[in-house]
């Protein structure tokens, strides 16, 4: 050991020198200066959107105050608004902005991802701090434009990717600092979602909008259409209608399918612990159930990444639409996290509390225990594995559960000491930065590059080949026709200022 530091700081030389700030993960400056509110003094916090995951993140930052929200449908924000009984309710966060404004100090922005960038911008120009769910954006220009926004007016920001403030997160990227699997050369995450429907060929026909929603803000900046229930022979596995409240995942003009769901979790690790920038090409290698309007019901994506300081070139590949969790070559079967049993939890039992994000740290004894137990139960396969020159590693879809392979490398394993500044937990992290605190682990410094790396594979579904991305200039190099993807086109009145 060196003056406190080991190894882990030196395996990458230059690559980590000033990579990490020692006040965590943001690259953005500590917000002390700026005047914000005291840690003991309570933030004014107004949501946009108030059912389904939208109700989740408002109960992680129950703790403060909840002065408003908005919800363009009144059935599915029906159990937050009687929670918030008595908070004044919005269907467009136009006007709660306009009329609240001056009592609002940050705002969560849960809404389909179509509507992200919009309503986060909307809260920026206003000075108000934003928690915005993942994937962030829809586009790659929308990523850039926020990114852009928030250090204009300096508030701070947190993406909604929870594993980012995950313990095996930090784990794994201390793990192969340390130089304990070597050089990773290739990654491979993975998924059974879509959960929803995708690769439908054809949409029903026009049916009455409910009574308790806004079609036309629902529909907000997209392209004007009608409403449809679905109606009969339809898959909707979530109620609702054909596009909402949670189908608009699997189409293109509202949603980024199955790797916008999940890969800003699964592919959190890989993209700290890798320090990943952007790619040199992206393919999509294998696709089933292709439609004009919607994703694919399964994917293949592999990303080609450069060196990046000491670390090789690395391939990522994005599985999704799987049963099982994917066969790799030399990795071992049956340890996969997707294949790691667990017993069921005890009746009763309660959940993680909503305010800090749990993930399930990796205990062999407990794997023993429950391995071979009729009563063991196998996981959804969600996860990723990374493979290097000197051993193998996996984690979980939040970073929970991480470890070499085989497992049998976990018996007499110590992780290396804490080398990055652990997380009070991902709401947590954003309410300290808007209070003057360093800037949170996901803050969009750090989330928007990520993002747009990501969204090159949602284009790679759309089109045919291969396609090669300059970052600088924001464009795809070879394929001029998929560059229309790349930034979004809204109605009028919709636009970003």
């Amino acid at each position: 050991m060196v003056n406190g530091s080991t190894r882990r700081h030196f395996f990458f030389g230059s690559l980590l020198a000033g990579a990490i700030p020692s006040a965590g993960f943001g690259s953005a400056a500590s917000l002390r200066t700026l005047g914000y509110k005291s840690p003991n003094e309570k933030l004014n916090i107004a949501s946009i959107g108030a059912g389904g995951k939208a109700g989740s993140d408002i109960a992680g930052c129950a703790g403060e105050n909840i002065v408003a929200l908005c919800d363009v449908d009144d059935k599915q924000a029906a159990r937050t608004y009687q929670k918030y009984e008595n908070t004044p309710k919005y269907k467009d966060f136009r006007k709660m902005l306009d009329k609240e404004g001056r009592n609002i100090d940050a705002v969560i922005v849960t809404v389909p991802d179509f509507m992200h960038a919009i309503a986060a911008n909307w809260c920026m120009e206003r000075g108000k701090h934003v928690y915005v769910q993942k994937p962030l954006t829809r586009t790659v220009w929308e990523a850039r434009m926020l990114r852009e926004s928030a250090n204009k007016y300096k508030v701070a920001t947190q993406m909604g990717n929870q594993g980012y403030s995950n313990e095996g997160t930090r784990q794994a990227a201390e793990m192969i600092w340390a130089g304990e699997i070597g050089d990773v050369a290739e990654v491979h995450a993975w998924t059974d979602r879509p959960l929803w429907p995708q690769g439908l060929t054809s949409i029903p026909p026009p049916s009455p909008v409910p009574d308790t929603l806004d079609w036309d803000l629902w529909l907000g900046a997209a392209e004007s259409r009608p409403y449809t229930s679905g109606g009969d022979g339809y898959p909707n596995q979530f109620g609702g209608n054909f596009y909402q409240p949670f189908n608009w995942r699997g189409f293109y003009d509202f949603g980024c399918g199955a790797i916008g769901d999940m890969a800003c979790h699964i592919l959190g690790a890989a993209n700290l612990a890798l320090r990943l920038t952007s790619p040199t090409s992206v393919e999509c290698l294998k696709k089933e159930g292709a439609s004009d309007f919607m994703y694919p019901r399964k994917s293949i994506i592999r990303y080609d990444f450069p060196a990046r300081g000491n670390m090789p070139p690395v391939k990522i590949f994005w599985h999704d639409g799987l049963s099982v969790s994917p066969e790799i070559p030399g990795v071992p079967k049956g340890e996969l996290i997707g294949d790691l049993p667990s017993l069921p939890r005890a009746a009763g039992a309660p959940h993680p509390p909503p305010t800090v994000y749990v993930g399930r740290l990796f205990n062999l004894a407990e794997y023993e225990k429950v391995k071979d137990n009729p009563d063991a139960q196998i996981p959804k396969p969600d996860g990723s594995v990374f493979i290097g020159s000197k051993g193998i590693l996996t984690t979980g879809t939040y970073g929970e559960q991480t470890r070499l392979l085989p497992v049998e490398k976990m018996r007499d394993y110590h992780f290396p000491p804490p080398f990055l500044t652990r997380s009070p937990g991902h709401y947590r992290d954003w309410i300290r930065a808007c209070k003057g605190g360093d800037a949170a682990c996901s803050n969009f410094n750090v989330a928007s590059p990520f993002v747009e790396w990501m969204l090159l594979g949602v284009i790679a579904l759309r089109v045919e080949g291969k396609i090669e991305y300059d970052p600088v200039k924001m464009k795809i190099t070879n394929n001029a026709d998929a560059n229309k993807y790349l930034k979004p086109i809204h109605r009028k009145g919709w636009q970003f200022s």
